[in-house]
């Protein structure tokens, strides 16, 4: 007699996401196309020379600032209530 036996595997197929690349696609593309304006003259970008603002700063040295909070007053506490509880009955029904 033959013994056939089946040597057939199951292949799982894994589909990943391409999502990382086709933002990438875009980010460089984006650059191109930038790129190629300002090289073209379409774009252009005049930098003149400048200076940052002068600013006097001074601080007493181990000074907290003083500060003016306003909020709200919060009260916490507890009392004696009652509560009336209703009072719940059953009746027998018809079976």
């Amino acid at each position: 007699m033959a013994e056939y036996r089946d040597t057939t595997e199951k292949v799982y197929v894994e589909k990943k996401s391409n999502t990382g690349m086709v933002i990438g696609t875009i980010i460089v593309l984006a650059l191109v196309v930038v790129g190629v304006l300002f090289a073209t003259g379409f774009w252009s970008a005049d930098v003149k020379g400048g200076e940052m603002p002068k600013i006097n700063v001074s601080a007493k040295e181990g000074a907290l600032p003083d500060v003016d909070v306003k909020s709200k007053e919060v009260v916490v506490g507890t009392k004696k209530t009652t509560v009336d509880v209703p009072t719940v009955g059953v009746k027998d029904g018809d079976k």
